[in-house]
């Protein structure tokens, strides 16, 4: 999640000024308090005989200012060089909008005052916002671990390699997902599907696997995965080959053997061949016939052929002694595949 310092400039929700300020103010642009700010121009003449002058206006309106309802702080501000002479009150905005309702008291008086001193000039009022942004240590902190993860991010993304496996966990983890709603819900234990991300590649094929099966939480805002305790067989096809996965978790070991059910899908085809043999993950490629183009219904037979096998052990589901019906969604479908459910 994005790094957000909990300042008062940047806690707040509110993304407009109420009225107090232009509404064309940026959304992004947070507050909780305003300011009021007094500002004119004085003379270095006569010995600064103004600039004293305009203290003793201010100090004579100064405990009424400072009793304003609300008041966090009366800042001010004088410049020798350019001859500026600010002072800027501080409220919270509601105690703030008061102030506004009733005429900013006790400006008026002050200004009336500054008019008559000789050497005063360009005698203005403004309204902003004003907010302490400064960061606590801890706040430092988080945020240089943000930007170097962000760094870390940005370096990944230029990775094509990096893309491409985010890419595969992304698609992976959510088809976990589903997997683990469609097959608990219809009760069942095993699941066959297509993704297309991994493109025939058997070791993204297994780092997609790893995303399907990614612990998941009932709170995670992002659910991802959740679908380690079903059984599945996993195909991906890509240019050359399509790559093929069987995964059975141990709580289905005693009715189904992965290696032999990975064999009774590869055994169909031309030059199909087994590349690791675990009892939980076996994987196995099917390699592009002469011309580099698979049968449009290779993907459903390879998919029939899987649930196949689980229908013999008595492990398929199906309503009444009629074939079940299987459903299949549009993102099911690669260019030349399709999804089913066992």
């Amino acid at each position: 999640s994005n790094f957000q310092p909990k300042t008062d400039a940047l806690r707040s929700h509110r993304n407009c000024f109420a009225g107090i300020l232009p509404s064309t103010a940026m959304p992004f642009v947070t507050f909780h308090h305003l300011a009021r700010e007094w500002r004119f121009k004085w003379s270095p003449e006569s010995d600064n005989a103004s600039l004293m002058a305009a203290q003793s206006a201010l100090n004579s309106v100064l405990e009424e200012l400072s009793m304003v309802k609300g008041v966090q702080s009366v800042q001010r501000t004088v410049c020798g060089e350019c001859y500026d002479f600010k002072v800027t009150t501080k409220l919270l905005e509601q105690p703030f909008t008061d102030w506004k309702a009733a005429g900013f008291p006790p400006e008026e008086e002050f200004f009336k005052k500054l008019k008559e001193i000789p050497g005063i000039s360009e005698i203005h009022a403004q309204t902003y916002t004003l907010e302490d942004v400064k960061l606590s240590r801890r706040e430092c902190t988080k945020l240089h671990e943000y930007q170097e993860k962000e760094k870390a991010e940005k370096a990944k993304d230029a990775d094509p390699a990096a893309r491409k496996l985010k890419a595969v966990i992304i698609e992976g983890g959510k088809r976990g997902v589903e997997i683990e709603g469609a097959a608990d819900f219809g009760g069942l234990h095993f699941w066959s599907l297509f993704v297309y991300e991994p493109a025939g590649d058997v070791a993204l094929l297994e780092e997609s696997l790893k995303a399907m099966n990614a612990k998941c939480y009932l709170e995670d805002m992002q659910r991802r995965g959740g679908s380690d305790h079903i059984g599945k067989m996993i195909f991906s096809e890509g240019p050359e080959q399509i790559a093929v996965l069987a995964y059975v978790p141990a709580s289905r070991q005693s009715e189904v053997n992965c290696e032999e059910w990975l064999q009774a899908v590869l055994s169909k085809q031309t030059g199909a061949n087994i590349l690791k043999r675990d009892k939980d993950v076996c994987t196995g490629v099917i390699p592009a016939p002469a011309g580099g183009v698979f049968p449009l219904k290779l993907g459903q037979q390879l998919l029939d052929d899987a649930n196949n096998f689980l229908r013999a052990r008595k492990l398929y589901y199906q309503a009444g002694d009629e074939a079940a019906e299987e459903v299949y969604g549009d993102e099911d479908f690669p260019p030349t595949a399709a999804q089913g459910g066992a």
